[in-house]
């Protein structure tokens, strides 16, 4: 290994960390609290410095001499002095700006006064401006809290946000030291710190803000310890009604509520309650395209004191809109990851709240929180057939060929007799392929098209062992609480996501009983835009530390098993 500084730093503020250094874990993880990975291939990760990464780490309390000590701990040349000021300016924007209440009224207040000038003049905010109170204030409009907070943002000036919360309507709510389903219970020292970051001891400072942690990690019980903090009236949104039913198992388990406390709102019940759990599908449901969306108004229906977000990376542009008008409500997000494929991450930040707290994946992992887990990339060549077609098809058709390439099924026969005795899922995204695959392995398939009874008794059938494998569609992405699944076989996925790959491998991270290791499977087209593609997603891998190998089908055929894996080994 390289005994040399990894890190070079370059004037477009590009950062490239060399894989190979002794120091390489040490740096990656300096990086990653206020740089963005953009590439990873084998020998040398790529990052990024952007105004949002800086901000983010601003606000979860790192300076910009703390950024600068780190860069020069690990960097083999001198800084440029571009970079070196850049990281001043924007981080010292973070703040300079502050939203509080005055009276009834909503101010912007600056040491700089000029900068509150350009802001009366600019013409995405000079309409949010009602009175220049003195040099170093403003009053703007009380309504348009979160919009403000939006469109400074996009012009480069993040807001500290300290006007407050309404309290909401009090509840009691009590976490239970022994669940009903008689496990002692308590939050880990990681869960309480990132419910401590959130609220702040009730004050200004906190009450808005996302955790990001992986699956398996517990980001529900964060959930319900910060519910205990609050102790207010609680809306919670989520992905599907599988993730709804979940948390509300989770909260009758572990909180002194009783089940008429806990109210759903999905497509199949409509009831509000002291406690509320929505879908965000039935949120953003109308008849018609110019309709307005009418079950919005359940955000008006309660006097919120809380609202969760959760997976909130997948958070529908309507709650975005409607977010932006409820800035006086204390909120929290929780996500796996803040990569969102339609680049709002800036929404993200500016409505639901900066990164209050992460861990890496790997120091879970370490201390025993979540499984360990190895990443295999399983390569196949296209038939000949197929392969004709493929060339002959437009891009976005030639992506689905090699998804559905037939020759994976026999990639996935071996892999599912090299694993006998685990409990399996199988993901993908098309439903002719994942058809094709539950029958022709006599495997219980799941989609989006399966009944909720069903889909319940299916999971809770691999819960109790009575069945091994599962076939799951894209619905597998999100809030599915499988914990004995250690093995999953990824056939095809989402152009290149990130998120997608979070989600997945979150899916087997649970730890095991017995301390065994998950692996997590990629099957993938050899020499067709899925490799490609599958290229991005391997950043997210290489981002959260994981080693992961690539093999070519064809070798592994004339080998021995599953020690061919090791034919090319690359670290993150």
């Amino acid at each position: 290994m390289s005994t040399e500084k990894p890190v070079i730093v370059q004037s477009d503020k590009t950062i490239y960390l060399e894989v190979e250094s002794s120091v390489f874990e040490e740096a990656r993880d300096v990086l990653c609290s206020f740089a963005e990975l953009e590439k990873c291939p084998e020998h040398i990760h790529t990052y990024r410095i952007s105004p949002l990464s800086l901000w983010n780490a601003a606000s979860a309390g790192i300076t910009a001499e703390d950024v600068l000590q780190g860069l020069q701990r690990f960097s083999r040349y001198p800084i440029p002095g571009n970079v070196e000021a850049d990281i001043h300016e924007y981080m010292n924007r973070y703040g300079r700006l502050v939203l509080e209440r005055e009276g009834e009224n909503l101010v912007l207040r600056s040491d700089d006064s000029f900068l509150l000038e350009e802001i009366s003049r600019h013409k995405k905010t000079s309409h949010y401006v009602e009175e220049r109170l003195d040099e170093r204030t403003l009053k703007v409009g009380g309504g348009y809290r979160g919009h403000l907070k939006q469109d400074l943002i996009r012009i480069g000036f993040p807001v500290k946000d300290l006007a407050g919360y309404v309290e909401g309507t009090p509840f009691g709510i009590s976490l239970r030291s022994v669940t009903r389903s008689d496990h002692s219970f308590a939050l880990r020292d990681y869960q309480r710190s990132a419910v401590s970051a959130f609220y702040r001891d009730g004050s200004s400072a906190g009450g808005s803000g996302v955790v990001v942690l992986p699956c398996g990690a517990g980001k529900t019980v964060i959930g319900l310890g910060t519910m205990d903090a609050v102790k207010r009236h609680t809306l919670i949104l989520v992905t599907n009604i599988v993730a709804l039913r979940q948390w509300k198992r989770e909260i009758l388990d572990k909180t002194d509520l009783d089940d008429n406390m806990v109210c759903e709102y999905s497509g199949e019940y409509k009831k509000i309650g002291p406690v509320t759990i929505a879908t965000y599908q039935i949120l953003t449901t109308r008849k018609k395209k110019t309709d307005e969306f009418p079950h919005l108004k359940i955000f008006e229906a309660q006097d919120w004191g809380l609202i969760i977000y959760d997976e909130v990376h997948l958070l529908p542009a309507p709650v975005f809109r409607i977010t932006a008008d409820i800035q006086a409500r204390r909120r929290i997000g929780l996500t796996a990851t803040l990569v969102r494929e339609d680049g709002l991450e800036g929404d993200v930040f500016s409505l639901i709240g900066p990164k209050c707290y992460d861990v890496p994946w790997k120091v879970l992992e370490k201390q025993g929180w979540i499984a360990t887990a190895e990443c295999h990339e399983m390569r196949v060549s296209l038939p000949m057939e197929q392969r004709r077609e493929y060339v002959m098809s437009p891009t976005r058709t030639q992506f689905r060929i090699a998804s559905e390439n037939p020759a994976k099924l026999e990639v996935l026969d071996y892999l599912l007799d090299q694993h006998p005795h685990e409990r399996i899922l199988i993901i993908g995204q098309y439903l002719h392929q994942l058809r094709v695959v539950s029958a022709a392995l006599k495997i219980p398939l799941i989609t989006g098209q399966t009944p909720n009874s069903e889909r319940e008794s299916l999971y809770e059938s691999f819960r109790n062992g009575e069945i091994k494998r599962l076939v799951v569609s894209k619905v597998a992405n999100f809030a599915i609480d499988l914990p004995e699944a250690t093995i999953a076989v990824q056939i095809s996925g989402t152009f290149g996501s990130r998120q997608e790959e979070a989600q997945r491998l979150g899916r087997i991270l649970r730890p095991k009983e017995d301390g065994r290791s998950a692996h997590f499977y990629s099957i993938i087209t050899r020499d067709s835009s899925e490799c490609e593609f599958a290229q991005k997603r391997q950043r997210f891998l290489a981002e959260q530390g994981y080693r992961y190998s690539i093999c070519n089908m064809e070798e592994l055929q004339t080998s021995t098993g599953l020690a061919a894996l090791s034919v090319r080994e690359f670290s993150s």
